[in-house]
């Protein structure tokens, strides 16, 4: 339940640190860890055979990167530390990816790959696996490269790695990935829950039926009256408290439309709101009923 994001140049030797973290993981996660974590899969452009010459130009890259995210999101489970072995050097895919984990609510992290632009460079041309990058290509790349910072929240919390120290701080990962904070998802990531599609009907035909059956059965004294709607799927069972008078047909209607204006757009563009939302008629005739005994005036 954790995603790492590594970070850096090309040929920076962020596999190595990717390879480094996943082994020291496994170890944790054998050793001395109770909980939900069972796993860890490193996820990289080599593993969804995404060439280097995909970075070659805006057109083959932005499939490229899709293909990752994609690919990202398969993996997110809350038994699984997600390494994600790639460029990642636009800050805004890594905000993208920053709020996929939040609303998978996964802690997340942040592993920063440093290595000067000259050793990137020469590392490149002494590859001898075939994937090394075009020389402009990699010069692009560098010179694009927006640099993670720990003051940005999708970006921490962050851990920097120089290209010569031996291994990444694995006891502050370990600890971010274990016992940081869990940021719930915000509007902007909680995936919008559509109404079923004869919600609309249902609420025109259920709130009509409710005007004419108040109509019909008021008797003018007010107080507590159960009413039997008609509905195209059977009969509905209301309580509603009337004012002591008669409630006219204009009236209602205008409630009517009140209602059904704000509920219309719930229907026709979803909700986030937690849990499901039920649009049956007797859930209709229940909120209905509410909203007329809150603004009938006595």
């Amino acid at each position: 339940m954790a995603l790492v994001t590594i970070s850096g140049f090309p040929c920076s030797g962020k596999t190595k640190r990717a390879d480094q973290i996943r082994t020291t993981l496994e170890v944790y996660l054998k050793e001395n860890y109770q909980g939900p974590i069972t796993k860890v899969v490193v996820l990289s452009d080599d593993a969804l055979s995404l060439r280097r010459a995909s970075y070659d130009d805006s057109r083959s890259e932005k499939p490229a990167r899709g293909a990752l995210f994609t690919a990202m999101q398969r993996q997110m489970a809350l038994d699984t530390i997600l390494i994600v072995d790639a460029p990642n050097y636009i800050k805004g895919f890594r905000y993208q990816m920053y709020c996929a984990a939040r609303e998978m609510k996964l802690r997340v992290c942040t592993v920063y790959v440093v290595a000067l632009k000259e050793q990137c460079k020469e590392w490149n041309t002494t590859r001898q696996d075939g994937n090394a990058y075009k020389p402009e290509t990699l010069e692009n790349l560098i010179f694009r490269y927006e640099e993670p910072s720990s003051m940005v929240r999708w970006d921490s919390p962050l851990f920097t790695v120089l290209w010569d120290e031996d291994a990444p701080p694995m006891p502050q990962i370990w600890d971010a990935l274990t016992k940081g904070n869990i940021k719930p998802p915000n509007s902007g990531t909680l995936s919008v829950v559509k109404a079923p599609a004869d919600a609309l009907q249902a609420l025109e035909q259920t709130t009509a039926a409710i005007v004419s059956t108040v109509i019909a059965d008021q008797n003018g004294l007010g107080g507590q009256q159960n009413l039997t709607l008609s509905t195209p799927s059977g009969t509905v069972k209301i309580c509603v408290s009337l004012p002591t008078r008669n409630v006219t047909l204009s009236e209602l209607q205008r409630l009517k439309r009140q209602f059904v204006t704000v509920h219309k757009k719930a229907i026709t563009l979803g909700t986030t709101e937690k849990g499901a939302v039920d649009w049956g008629e007797e859930s209709i005739a229940n909120k209905f009923v509410t909203y007329l005994e809150e603004h009938m005036k006595s």
